[in-house]
């Protein structure tokens, strides 16, 4: 059985937007693909493709976020049950993906596609925009907060730098409080070099 993403020390996804655009029998499928960490920017990119295609009669999309699996959604916007977001899910999935939102424009070419032809054209979309974009691979990375005095920051960056660690947010003055990626892969040696410094402490966060 292949292992979940959490299990791995890297993880596959796109870090700039696509577009590719697919026509059966007059309709015209629009995908569009975005790197997301957030529901909320999934939010954002649809609400802004609907205002750039008023005249498009559905707005499908699904999406994949994080290391666990069990965050992600579809949506048939009045497509009929299962042909639009699934099918465009599982194109994500078929390139193991996470961290991206898919989203197909419909617009309506006067002929019924049926429901084989309607998961036909938006799983075609969806893949067509996938192939023209670069996938990169990703550290899995643990979150963690640093606490320390300002005096122990050179030697806080250089493990910071030494292990590639990502920083995600920092509040640097007497006190400072830094929130970092660690990767997965070289945690241990992260968090043992950072007891070392004694005035430090470490604790995890989501």
């Amino acid at each position: 059985m292949s292992k979940t993403i959490s299990e791995q020390d890297f993880y596959y996804t796109i870090n700039q937007p696509s577009v590719a655009e697919f026509k059966d029998r007059g309709s015209k499928f629009i995908a569009y693909t975005y790197p997301i960490t957030t529901i909320d920017e999934a939010k954002k990119y649809l609400q802004q493709l609907k205002k750039e295609h008023p005249k498009a009669v559905h707005h499908c999309f699904a999406y994949r976020i994080g290391m666990d699996g069990n965050n992600f959604r579809v949506s048939d916007d009045g497509e009929p049950g299962g042909t639009a977001g699934k099918p465009i899910l599982n194109q994500i999935d078929s390139k193991q993906l996470t961290d991206i939102a898919v989203i197909v424009v419909r617009y309506f070419g006067g002929t019924l596609l049926g429901v084989p032809g309607l998961i036909n054209a938006y799983k075609t979309a969806a893949a067509l925009a996938l192939q023209v974009i670069p996938v990169i691979q990703k550290q899995v990375e643990i979150k963690y907060e640093l606490h320390f005095d300002y005096t122990k920051m050179n030697e806080v960056m250089t493990v910071v730098k030494q292990f590639n660690c990502s920083i995600i947010q920092q509040e640097m003055q007497l006190f400072c409080i830094l929130k970092i990626g660690i990767p997965k892969a070289r945690l241990e040696e992260v968090l043992y070099k950072i007891s070392d410094m004694h005035t430090i402490t470490a604790k995890k966060f989501n």
